[in-house]
């Protein structure tokens, strides 16, 4: 290997490197090129609207599943094409067990680059020093990164304090799911918009399409993107919650894997129970651990977006919880395949369109819910019988239009 270099001055061993620097980049420009060309955005995802792209470095967070790779490179075709000023690279490469992100950052931008899109930033060891080393050493270079939702970008990561922009992609909505399987094109509405005009809004969609014929299907498999792969997606969503538990839970929260049977056994124990107050007590002896080491499991969970947890207003995750629900109906689904509570799925539909954006906290005075510390909401899994209620509004499931405080589930699933 020395006798490469015999005769060969120093210029021209630095143009050899230049040369291999050059190999190495194409060979990343030719996958970023195919994925590109064969990614197809069937919907358009509200977030690419919230963006504010103009910031250096973007961090996107989310559960497994729910698109982050087709977002990343779906921003990649819509506003580059392949133009080689942009590219997109899997931190899964064994290159980067070698070449540090650092110069590779370095080797992008010295060929023009001035977008870098690098997806599961959590498998590159010491991703955040790095990040920031690139952020205040290459102003003339954006990065938008891709990473877990048990992720806590800024808490744990000082490194990023102060030059990350953090957002967080969730599946997909009802409304993004309808205008996916009907080909249309409705908005998104505010919670107020929905509580104070909700007849108008359901006028206006009712002239086209009627919702109701598709919400089933959404409950049972439209949350993950990846049912529009041929595929069973049962096993699917199965298979993603297990990696969601061996690799985003055990090796970012550094736990033996001699714990994940038990992290298992409380998600499933938890799944198998109607939504209300855990007994934490009998899951810990259940799974033979603490009852604190449960409290843990939970909140893990809860960041991996497999639970939702209710509190009462005012409490916080150091209290025990009101309600623990799976985090969409899906799971739901993949949980229990037998007998399933209506009404249950019918409270996590709601619990989880609202909380994209709104404090979502245990109700008070029969209300099921209640929401940014003021509205009242219940549930009600039925008709639009006018049933006493001390809620403020009642979300009422198998109905087209609503009226008064009474308003369709489903229009809530146009929250986002």
């Amino acid at each position: 290997m020395h006798s490469f270099f015999i005769g060969k001055n120093k210029g021209d061993r630095q143009n050899m490197q230049n040369d291999k620097k050059n190999i190495e980049l194409d060979a990343f420009f030719r996958t970023h090129k195919y994925l590109v060309e064969h990614t197809d955005t069937p919907v358009h995802r509200l977030l690419m609207d919230e963006i504010d792209w103009e910031q250096r470095l973007i961090g996107i967070k989310g559960s497994r599943g729910v698109g982050k790779t087709t977002f990343l490179l779906s921003y990649a075709k819509q506003n580059f094409g392949t133009d080689k000023s942009c590219l997109y690279v899997n931190l899964n490469n064994f290159y980067f067990t070698e070449i540090s992100l650092i110069d590779f950052a370095d080797k992008f931008r010295h060929q023009g680059g001035k977008v870098l899109l690098l997806d599961q930033i959590f498998k590159y060891p010491d991703w955040s020093k790095e990040l920031r080393y690139c952020y205040d050493h290459f102003p003339d270079l954006k990065i938008v990164f891709t990473g877990s939702s048990i992720m806590r970008l800024k808490e744990e990561n000082p490194d990023l304090q102060g030059c990350v922009a953090s957002y967080i992609l969730r599946g997909f909505s009802f409304r993004e799911f309808l205008n996916l399987m009907a080909g249309t094109n409705f908005p998104a509405y505010s919670l107020n918009e929905i509580t104070e005009r909700h007849e108008k809004i359901c006028d206006e969609i009712l002239r086209i399409i009627k919702p109701q014929d598709y919400f089933q299907d959404y409950l049972h498999h439209g949350y993950y993107p990846f049912f529009l792969e041929k595929r069973n997606y049962s096993e699917n969503l199965l298979k993603t919650i297990n990696i969601t538990l061996e690799i985003d839970i055990l090796l970012l929260k550094q736990i033996e894997l001699s714990y994940l049977s038990k992290i298992r056994k409380l998600l499933y124990l938890l799944a198998n129970n109607e939504p209300g107050t855990p007994n934490v007590s009998q899951l810990s002896s259940d799974i033979q651990t603490s009852r604190a080491t449960v409290m843990n499991y939970m909140k893990y969970l809860k960041e991996a977006r497999l639970l939702n947890i209710l509190y009462k207003k005012g409490d916080d995750s150091s209290k025990k919880p009101e309600k623990v629900y799976l985090q969409n109906t899906n799971l739901i689904y993949a949980f229990w395949p037998v007998q399933i509570a209506d009404q249950s799925v019918k409270e996590t539909f709601f619990y989880n369109s609202l909380i994209r954006k709104h404090n979502v906290h245990s109700g008070e005075k029969n209300a099921h819910f209640l929401i940014d510390g003021e509205t009242r909401f219940s549930i009600q899994a039925g008709s639009l019988d006018k049933k006493k209620s001390k809620a403020d509004y009642i979300a009422v499931d198998n109905i087209d239009k609503g009226e008064d405080n009474r308003i369709p589930l489903w229009l809530f699933g146009f929250l986002y």
